[in-house]
């Protein structure tokens, strides 16, 4: 085995055991599109295009990961998320 192969496949066993959190944002039938979408901005940082592509994606398809990362970063998000008044958990 060369020292390449050895090398990568040392970085792919890193990367496997790396777990990113994730916020799962689920549809309602309560929350506009317009209010899901700025949520997203403030809490998640997302740019507005992000945002409405995610809106959509729940709207759609029932839920949609809106972030990714550590939990100790997520878990305010995600409480963000909660208090004004969407569904979402960490995963």
């Amino acid at each position: 085995m060369s020292s390449k192969t050895r090398v990568e496949e040392d970085v792919l066993l890193d990367e496997e055991v790396i777990k990113q959190n994730e916020i799962v944002l689920y549809n309602d039938d309560v929350n506009t599109f317009d209010h899901v979408i700025d949520v997203l901005i403030s809490a998640c940082d997302h740019v507005p295009e992000q945002a409405e592509q995610c809106a959509i994606i729940v709207h759609h398809k029932g839920k949609c990961t809106v972030k990714t990362g550590d939990y100790d970063d997520l878990k305010p998000r995600c409480s963000k998320l909660l208090q004004a008044g969407l569904s979402a958990e960490i995963v």
